[in-house]
């Protein structure tokens, strides 16, 4: 197969691209704003090629007619957007669309997976919620995500795309630096105290329950999602929220504290952070994922395990140096 990556610089764009690299079966073109580096730790980078893109007016130049299906991950983060009104509308929603009528017009009927998020959804909410409960965002982000979803259900309806909208959970730990997301300090609290660094938590309930799946996951799901087959949801319904688990503040420095020990809690403080805090308290914190386990997309065993998955990619990372 022959996979573009839009937002291909980013974490996820680039762990997926590792994997696709790895397996041999996949040509794999990765673009963004700026030019996105080849994994060096794949087993084919030769199968690669790498593209500096502007969407919005440069959509055309990456949509070939040798192309079997897109991954689109470009995007501006949670609280990027809030901040940055202007930009979130253009890089979510004008460069997704300029993108989409690029398929439409050139390679019509291919698969594209858009990754959407569980930020479409805000309050008021059931307790659990499912692809049912009707999104009502509290955020630029989720707005501008739940426009593309949208617009994903329409193409696919016309025979433009044969796509799905994927609704991510929270994805931890991710490695590198923080982002502008809403949620990266869920992220930050594992990774930056594994590193020897402190982080602030923006909230003090540490009851408050996050809906988490790992990278290791993610992209499991995402490959997955290549070989599901269209008939599984009409045309005009495209949308799946991804696996995750419900896992609170405590949870996770249970477990961060179960595998590094208890003075390693020390690197953490705590300050409630007003405007994280409400777009943090919008989204929902527990799913019925029944559609997407038909669909055969699976979820993490528990939250113990990811950190020790990404300890351990710190000692291969660390090793490699």
């Amino acid at each position: 197969m022959k996979i573009l990556i839009t937002g291909a610089a980013g974490f996820v764009g680039q762990l997926l691209a590792t994997e696709l690299l790895n397996d041999g079966n996949s040509e794999v073109v990765l673009a963004d704003v700026i030019k996105p580096p080849i994994p060096t730790s794949c087993k084919y980078p030769k199968k690669a090629s790498s593209i500096k893109v502007d969407l919005l007016t440069g959509a055309s130049d990456v949509i070939t007619e040798d192309l079997d299906a897109v991954f689109v991950f470009h995007g501006i983060m949670s609280a990027g957007s809030e901040e940055n009104f202007e930009l979130g509308i253009t890089v979510n929603i004008d460069s997704s669309r300029a993108l989409l009528d690029a398929i439409r017009q050139k390679r019509p009927g291919i698969r594209v997976i858009y990754a959407s998020s569980q930020a479409v959804y805000g309050l008021p909410l059931p307790e659990t919620v499912d692809e049912s409960i009707v999104p009502t965002p509290q955020s630029s982000y989720g707005a501008e995500k739940l426009v593309c979803e949208t617009l994903i259900n329409e193409y696919t309806r016309r025979g433009f795309i044969d796509g799905f909208a994927l609704r991510f959970p929270t994805i931890s730990v991710r490695p590198g630096r923080p982002t502008a997301a809403a949620s990266s300090f869920l992220s930050g609290m594992i990774r930056e105290p594994l590193n020897g660094v402190p982080c602030v938590i923006p909230v003090v309930d540490r009851s408050f329950v996050s809906w988490i799946c790992s990278p290791k996951t993610l992209v499991a799901n995402l490959k997955h999602a290549l070989t599901v087959a269209s008939d599984l949801l009409p045309p005009h319904i495209r949308i799946v929220n991804l696996p995750g688990i419900g896992v609170s503040v405590q949870d996770m420095m249970n477990a961060l504290s179960e595998i590094a020990g208890p003075d390693i809690l020390k690197l953490l403080s705590e300050e409630e952070q007003p405007a994280l805090k409400e777009i943090l308290y919008s989204w929902p914190t527990k799913f019925d994922n029944a559609r997407a386990y038909s669909m055969g997309f699976k979820p993490d065993q528990s939250f113990v395990e990811t950190v020790k998955d990404f300890q351990f990619s710190m000692k291969i990372s660390n090793a490699a140096l």
